[in-house]
């Protein structure tokens, strides 16, 4: 696998983020790199697949994108994959807003992370998930909807968390560490 590999994204917390979930051994082998990607509609895994071949055409190298979804059950998932969308509109005050009316106020965060090793090449697909459930905004308003998200079995938002904790049970952790294990399969391979 030719290194390294291109995280894309404009956001330095997430660059930070991943480094940290995977280890210092990486801090080498991602480098961040800012594309302007379509935006495009459909499920998590099309919306990731899509994005990453997009990504893998432009880049001359191996890529990895991140696509968040944060589901409301009440609302059958959505906002799920357009939550960037929602956040932007109704920022974090007003995405409790939208569950006023429902009892139900369960979500899952939803973390695809999808790797392309290069341009036409197969795209491999890592889906982490945290439960938990809608609450209004607590915590520092720097890191997109952390502040609503409260993880089940924690008194705490996301926003409220060390970031230990956090990055030891968030659904981005969760996908990364299948990420870490199918990344290190292919390095041990080819060092073989």
């Amino acid at each position: 696998m030719k290194l390294p590999i291109h995280f894309v994204t404009g956001n330095p917390n997430k660059l930070a983020e991943v480094i940290k979930i995977l280890g210092p051994e990486y801090m080498d082998k991602i480098k961040a790199v800012s594309l302007d990607l379509p935006e495009l509609q459909g499920t998590m895994d099309e919306i990731s697949r899509e994005k990453c071949l997009a990504a893998s055409a432009l880049v001359d190298g191996p890529v990895l994108i991140e696509d968040t979804s944060l589901c409301f059950e009440a609302l059958n998932g959505m906002p799920g994959p357009f939550i960037k969308w929602f956040l932007q509109s109704l920022g974090p005050e007003g995405l409790p807003r939208l569950l006023a009316d429902f009892d139900d106020k369960r979500a899952s965060a939803v973390c695809t992370f999808a790797f392309c090793p290069g341009k036409g090449q197969e795209v491999h697909l890592f889906t982490g998930r945290t439960e938990g459930c809608i609450v209004a905004p607590r915590g520092p308003q720097n890191f997109g909807w952390d502040p609503i998200f409260q993880p089940d079995g924690f008194t705490l938002t996301y926003a409220e968390m060390d970031k230990q904790t956090k990055n030891s049970i968030s659904h981005r952790f969760k996908s990364l560490v299948q990420v870490r294990n199918y990344l290190e399969q292919e390095l041990k391979q080819e060092n073989s």
